[in-house]
């Protein structure tokens, strides 16, 4: 059979499978939620080294000692942070008990995985949607799709054992078919998918938002590193090459770019040689820039490799333990490839003076491929903190700490993620690091606070006396709120034009039949309902007593 027939077959066949193990798991309580993603974190980072290992080897990417790393902050470090999260049932209710929130699941997960992050975001993935009752197929990157499918059968077996139903997870690919473009497709098209969370490259992510299903996307990153003159140059200097040498660039939030406030930019470099960045010479530089984009593609054999191996192959030499390459540069955009995200351990350096000119620069960088994601900012002075939070396109903006890992959750107090949403600004419906509360939907039950009918089923005055009652219970009590009155007149115009009826006058618009014509005296129009005299500033008993007044 055709290998894209085998592999739409695949998918057709695990979403399925996921839909029908979904519909048991979906009624799970809290309890069983637990138990079931206990046993899935123990059992994948019990595997986190195998994994990281095993992950190199596949892709030729990164490092075996940051992916086990990575292996077990999407395991430990996401449980720690998921301990009392609800996502069954009744999760909330309202301080009064007049609004409860009930947690229900969306249903079938459609997943991208990436290369550059292939068994972390597995276990990422397969947990956070077994904490929100989902079913979840994957679609692995071709280069990772053994890894990949290894990280999920690990986790997957373990909650099997813990009670999770057989089929609530899939990946494609784990047969002889491989896995391919178009049984891609048929997973993120099909019918019982219910949403689709996607990370990777940006022509896949947007393939993702063309479903026309609901869906999370993460592109690509671009981050710069603004070090501002009030920073603290040397431990900014460390947690710049921290991030950049971390599994050799391959998280999307790693540092790509550095910006230096003029009157710290030689402590800066001192400080970046110190601790292994190597700072390349004009020609190094040139050298390094032919290689990234050849003949106007990308050159992926730079991706997460070493920066010994990067200028091997630019045409110079490094020591092995440098730690990124250092070009400095001016311009940012298409003519200048040292700006692009490249997923790798290459820094671009500029220069500004203040930080508003630094400001200035770190949009560029942001608009050139990295709008919305993360911007690393080093400084001590608060209004630099506060302006760069106020006017950066960015929807995580981490201070004085590593950007590669602050942004994910693993440095700061971010919810741990994977799955970095870069807003609107970037394309994607969420700015959030994606939780297990994005998997889920939250209905709301509201009892009446503002009836407009008694117990006894009669209207009830604009008074204020109210009492309500649902479910048993009783609600406090609320008078109705009163709005401004609609039409053009005020006020007063309206009670006057009210007081004319109700006392059987004539409009002072209304025809008269002729000279002679006695006045025709209207009907009694009924009482005005509680939805009229609710638009007005005076209570019905006040205007009854006008209205005898008004009469004698």
């Amino acid at each position: 059979m055709d290998a894209d027939l085998r592999s739409i077959q695949d998918a057709r066949d695990a979403v399925r499978a996921a839909a029908a193990a979904q519909k048991q798991f979906k009624t799970a309580d809290q309890a069983t939620v637990d138990r079931i993603v206990a046993a899935m974190v123990d059992a994948g980072a019990a595997e986190a080294r195998r994994l990281g290992q095993l992950a190199h080897d596949e892709t030729g990417f990164g490092k075996p000692e940051s992916k086990e790393q990575k292996n077990l902050f999407a395991t430990r470090t996401l449980a720690e942070r998921m301990a009392g999260m609800k996502t069954a049932g009744i999760v909330e209710k309202s301080a009064d008990g007049t609004v409860w929130t009930v947690a229900t699941p969306m249903g079938v997960v459609a997943a991208l995985v990436p290369s550059t992050n292939p068994t972390s975001t597995a276990y990422y993935k397969a947990i956070i949607a077994a904490k929100a009752r989902c079913g979840i197929v994957m679609s692995p990157h071709p280069s990772a799709r053994r890894c990949t499918g290894e990280a999920l059968r690990v986790v997957a077996e373990a909650a099997y054992a813990a009670g999770a139903p057989e089929g609530l997870f899939g990946c494609l690919g784990q047969g002889d078919a491989g896995v391919t473009l178009a049984g891609t497709n048929a997973l993120l098209e099909h019918e019982l998918v219910d949403v689709i969370l996607a990370t990777g490259g940006g022509p896949m992510v947007r393939a993702a938002y063309s479903k026309g299903k609901p869906a999370y996307g993460v592109g690509s990153g671009n981050v710069p590193a603004y070090v501002d003159r009030s920073a603290n140059v040397e431990k900014a200097a460390a947690d710049i090459l921290t991030g950049t040498s971390f599994d050799w660039g391959t998280l999307c939030s790693t540092e790509r770019s550095v910006v230096a406030d003029s009157p710290i930019r030689q402590r800066l470099l001192d400080a970046l040689r110190q601790r292994g960045g190597h700072v390349c010479s004009e020609d190094e530089t040139r050298k390094l820039r032919a290689i990234i984009k050849p003949g106007g593609r990308f050159n992926t054999q730079i991706v997460g490799q070493s920066p010994r191996r990067i200028a091997e192959l630019a045409g110079f030499s490094v020591p092995d333990s440098a730690q990124a390459l250092i070009a400095e540069v001016d311009a940012v955009g298409p003519d200048e490839p040292l700006s692009m995200e490249t997923l790798s351990p290459i820094l671009s350096f500029y220069v500004a003076d203040g930080w508003e000119a630094g400001c200035e620069r770190c949009i560029a960088v942001l608009e050139f491929g990295g709008i919305g994601h993360t911007l690393a900012l080093h400084a001590t002075a608060d209004r630099v903190i506060e302006q760069f939070a106020l006017k950066k396109p960015s929807m995580r903006i981490v201070v004085n700490t590593v950007a590669a890992l602050g942004s994910v959750g693993m440095t700061t107090a971010l919810f741990p993620a994977m799955t970095l949403g870069p807003g609107t600004l970037g394309g994607s419906i969420t700015s959030d690091n994606v939780t297990p509360l994005h998997l889920v939907n939250l209905k709301r039950v509201a009892f009446e606070t503002a009836p407009l009918n008694d117990d006894a089923g009669e209207s009830v005055s604009g008074s204020g006396k109210q009492e309500t009652r649902a479910g048993g219970r009783t609600a406090p009590a609320a008078s109705v709120p009163r709005r401004a009155p609609s039409g053009d007149g005020s006020w007063m115009d309206e009670i006057e034009a009210r007081l004319v009826a109700r006392a059987g006058n004539p409009s002072p618009s209304a025809p008269r039949s002729g000279p002679s014509a006695p006045t025709p005296r209207r009907a009694e129009p009924p009482a005005p309902t509680e939805a009229r005299a609710s638009v007005l500033p005076l209570p019905d008993d006040q205007i009854a007593s006008l209205i005898r007044r008004f009469k004698t």
